[in-house]
């Protein structure tokens, strides 16, 4: 995947969470290259170009709510796309302390 753009290290770095963990937006920018632009992570997972591809339900906020507009299929369907990668949630919630990414 080309990194020229900074979506397309957004990209690159949502495809690097690995299945059964989640990472928040602001982790997603720090990876991206500006840790500031939590809010343009969640723009340009809103525009996935590869859904299904781009594992974008493994991102969640700083706090491990789901996103409650998910693009792809609502709540309910980030919510089934992490269980059945053995991420367990609690009402809109995932326990970062048990599933968070740790990358750095």
């Amino acid at each position: 995947m080309k990194t020229n753009s900074f979506y397309d290290k957004i990209y690159s770095a949502v495809c690097q969470i690995p299945r059964g963990c989640v990472a928040t937006y602001g982790q997603i920018a720090a990876v991206a290259g500006n840790g500031g632009a939590a809010r343009a992570v969640g723009n340009a997972l809103h525009k996935n170009p590869m859904p299904g591809v781009i594992p974008c339900h493994r991102v969640v906020n700083a706090q491990g709510r789901l996103a409650p507009h998910f693009a792809f299929g609502g709540v309910d369907e980030q919510r089934r796309l992490l269980e059945s990668e053995g991420v367990e949630v609690s009402g809109e919630y995932v326990d970062l302390e048990r599933f968070q990414w740790r990358n750095l």
